[in-house]
Order: structure tokens, then sequence, then C-alpha cells
């Protein structure tokens, strides 16, 4: 029981430099989180920094952070449920990596993705359920395989355990042991991290203890389970946060534009991405103006008030 005490209070704070270095390898599977809600954009960038290459990115609805990770070529293989620019169209290097065989991909119902993060998250090698038994799809799943139910003698989908190598998630707070706390729209985030043998989670601010214990029920990721912990406010920009920021509708339309252009996509990276050395350049890029007008969004600080 000390032992376990000792873990727990072990402080989980590290540089983003560090935690990405020393949890991600060339060849890694790695769930990226956020379903539109809390998206790990500026960490996720820095995988991108690094050039850590041979890459097989997961979760079950993706958002543009994966066409720029596919973009940047340091995917190898997707595994997906959806995947596009929500709510304003496709996602453009997807696409053209897939037509040009760059990437390999296995696609899931996102639904079906989800009960796979589940199983890795319960240690079962498989979950049984009914979906994908319709028409001819279990003979064209070949990474799928159907079972007889042995108390019914029903046909059933055995879908596969999925458990990244690293889930990296973005949250609204925690603590310095790695008490994650987060709130609203979650999809399968939490299911995606806790089926990881890793996670890494950025934060938009590190609390006391004494805050975490006020409101357990927000506690969705114990201490124990976590390799590291990056304060990272606006790490989520331009998707949003839950009582800190409004999502950047703007920057996701005019992302549209751009990555159907090779040269404006590359120029794009350059400046958001490979060009940024801290969370302080990235806020500047975005300017005053847009983040006080996102703070003060439908989502943002000011739902604290009403």
């Amino acid at each position: 029981m000390n032992d376990n005490f000792e873990i727990s209070k072990k402080t989980k704070i590290a540089t983003l430099e560090s935690a990405i270095a020393d949890n991600i390898n060339s060849g890694s599977v790695i769930f990226l989180g956020g379903f539109g809600h809390a998206i790990p954009f500026y960490s996720s960038h820095e995988i991108i920094r690094q050039n850590i290459k041979d890459l097989t990115i997961c979760r079950s609805g993706a958002d543009i952070l994966f066409d720029q990770m596919i973009a940047s070529g340091i995917v190898s293989k997707v595994i997906f449920g959806y995947i596009g620019n929500p709510g304003v169209g496709l996602s453009h290097s997807f696409r053209k990596a897939v037509k040009n065989h760059k990437i390999l991909l296995e696609e899931w119902t996102n639904y079906s993705l989800i009960l796979r993060l589940h199983a890795g998250r319960m240690g079962l090698p498989f979950i049984p359920s009914k979906i994908l038994q319709i028409g001819d799809m279990p003979d064209n799943i070949k990474y799928m395989k159907t079972i007889k139910c042995p108390y019914t003698d029903i046909n059933m989908s055995a879908i596969p355990a999925l458990v990244p190598d690293v889930a990296v998630i973005h949250a609204q707070q925690a603590d310095e042991f790695g008490n994650i706390q987060m709130w609203g729209v979650d999809g399968d985030t939490i299911e995606g991290a806790l089926a990881s043998n890793k996670i890494i989670v950025s934060v938009e601010r590190i609390v006391d203890n004494s805050e975490i214990k006020k409101f357990p029920d927000r506690t969705v990721i114990p201490a124990h389970r976590v390799s590291a912990v990056v304060e990272l406010p606006w790490g989520a920009y331009p998707s949003y946060v839950t009582d800190f920021y409004s999502r950047d509708d703007k920057h996701y339309i005019e992302y549209d534009k751009i990555s159907r252009d090779p040269d404006l996509l590359n120029g794009y990276i350059d400046k958001w991405i490979r060009n940024i050395e801290s969370i302080e350049e990235y806020k500047k890029l975005i300017g005053m103006k847009k983040l006080k007008e996102l703070q003060n969004g439908i989502c943002g600080l000011k739902s604290n008030d009403e």
C-alpha cells in the first residue's frame, strides 16, 4: 500500500519535448484523442517537429490533425472510423495519400472502433457484438472474425482489441501527480487513453491536488496510468475546450482551401508547426484579438458566468 502511495505522489510534470521523445518511437501506434473537443494539436505537432516516422495513428472520428500528420510524411497507417474536416469537408491529404498508395488504412465503423478500444481497456482479446454481421460484411472484413455465440447459436462479430502504444490527449486540468480532469464531450478519448500502454496529457492548467479533490467526478484518468503531463494553455487550438475557448471555425474553413494545394499546405505546416518553438509563439501566431474572441465565445470563459 505504501508503494502505491509513493507512486501516486510522484510528479508527472514534463516538458513537451521530453514527453514526446521519451514515450514515442518510430513505428509506434498512437491514439490521438479529442472528438471535435480538446484535440491535442500542439502536443501532436511536436511529434512532427521531432520527425518521428512510420507511425500508425488511430481514433474513431478523426479531425484535421490527422490530415496534418499525414501531410507531414510521418504516418504509414491509419486506423479509423471517420476522417475529415468536420463541418467543412474532406481530408484532402488523407485522400491523396490513399490514392497514391502512400499509407495503409484499416477502416471500421465509429462504434466498432470504440469497441476495439473498450476491449483493450478491459484487457480482453476481443468483444462479441452483433454489429458488422449484415449482408456480405463478415466475409469482406479481413481483419475481423465471426464466432458463434455459445448461448444462442447466433453468429457474432469478434471485434479485436486495439491497444495503442501511446495515447496523446488534451484535457482541462490536472495536478502534478497526473490526475486528469476532463468535462464536456470526450467521444472515445477516455476509452482510447485507458486502452493505451502509455498516456501523454497536455492540459490547460496544472492545479493543486486540493482542487482535484473538490470535483472527484471530473477525474477521468487516475495518476498511476499517466506517463507525462504538460501544461499547454491553448494546446487544443483550433479546436475548442469547454469553459476555456471556442472552436476557430474560420481556421478549419481556411485549412480546407490550403490543404488542397501542396505548396500552400507545405507553407502552412512550416508556419503553424515546424517553425513554432513554444506555446507562446503559437499563441502569438493566433493573435491576441482572436484569443480574446474565442475565450468569449459560446464554449469559452463567459460560460462560467452564465
